[in-house]
């Protein structure tokens, strides 16, 4: 469940090099490609559900060594019908994934996946571990009720005035039924005005509880709400995000922890190495998945990053999570050098 504060697709680097799948059922797939073209491939997988890709993860590759691929997941960023959920489930990306590989070249390549990403990489190298050489991880969700609860009513208590300007915009009484409610609103067919109103609500909700988790929390607060004014001119970009986030979790995308668990199992089985990067203070994703995994999977490497929040952004994590891909999938980095351990 990746939060972000900026709208999609900041002006993408001139050394970007777009393309898009179309695919049999209507949707065409927005991808980019950067880095050197020997580089060693590595697929970047976004969170939301949702949200989009974001040029600037490619700050995290050293580019004269990998080769980035930029994928926009259907419905979202630049991938048309923008926000649709018509033939929009996790099999369906997980197909993308490989036609997208096989057309590239690639026999393989490995993932990075972050949040909402990060489920979908164990999922995609649980289902199809002949094709990943090795997935790294950062703020791992696991699609679990349990979280999807915390999101819509435990972290209310970290951004109240927010979370109850989220309740009145999707007209919920009931705070368990808060997410079904941002659900229905979102439904096609729905008055564009409360539409925009909730997307423009949710987003404030997501600043307010990711500004709660780190020390510099009031100036982002305050940065956010700078930025209100250009957020108002990306709410309909917003509507579609949200649409395709509430699709999701209303399944458990298709996944749920258990089965989820049971896929990075089998990835590890099959010899895909798994390495997770996860913040002490993540306000969206519990630091407990990190231990799940770990249990699941005694061969992942794993390390909690402390004063580090959810955002790849945030500078502690960012190099941790820089880290952990050059150690993964570049020969040459020390590994023992790595501050990560072998799990318990």
């Amino acid at each position: 469940m990746t939060m972000r504060r900026s709208p999609h697709h900041a002006q993408a680097p001139a050394s970007l090099e777009t393309h898009s799948l179309r695919t049999r059922d209507g949707h065409r797939v927005w991808y980019a490609l950067a880095g050197a073209r020997d580089g060693v491939p590595v697929a970047v997988l976004h969170g939301g559900p949702g949200s989009g890709s974001q040029p600037g993860t490619l700050r995290l590759f050293d580019l004269q060594r990998f080769r980035v691929v930029l994928i926009d997941q259907r419905g979202t960023g630049a991938s048309t019908p923008h926000g649709s959920v018509r033939h929009n489930r996790t099999d369906h990306l997980i197909a993308d994934l490989e036609a997208i590989r096989a057309r590239l070249g690639f026999a393989r390549w490995g993932v990075l996946g972050g949040s909402w990403g990060a489920s979908l990489a164990l999922a995609y190298a649980g289902q199809c571990p002949q094709s990943v050489t090795g997935v790294v991880l950062r703020g791992l969700f696991l699609t679990s009720a349990r979280e999807v609860r915390g999101l819509f009513i435990t972290s209310r208590k970290r951004a109240p005035r927010a979370w109850s300007a989220l309740r009145a915009a999707a007209r919920c009484t009931q705070p368990a039924a808060l997410a079904a409610r941002c659900g229905a609103t979102l439904q096609y067919g729905a008055n564009e005005a409360r539409q925009r109103a909730l997307a423009l609500a949710w987003r404030g909700y997501e600043n307010a509880v990711l500004a709660s988790a780190t020390p510099r929390g009031c100036a982002q607060r305050r940065a956010a709400q700078r930025n209100a004014r250009g957020v108002q001119r990306h709410a309909r970009k917003l509507i579609g995000k949200y649409r395709i986030q509430a699709h999701y979790l209303a399944h458990r995308c298709w996944l749920g922890q258990t089965r989820l668990l049971s896929l990075a199992r089998g990835a590890a089985a099959a010899g895909v190495p798994i390495a997770a990067v996860h913040g002490a203070r993540d306000p969206v994703c519990p630091r407990a998945n990190l231990r799940r995994l770990s249990r699941a999977v005694p061969a992942a490497r794993i390390e909690l990053v402390s004063a580090a929040g959810h955002l790849a952004s945030d500078p502690a994590l960012h190099a941790r999570v820089a880290h952990a891909l050059a150690a993964m999938f570049i020969p040459t980095v020390d590994e023992g050098r790595s501050g990560m351990r072998r799990a318990a």
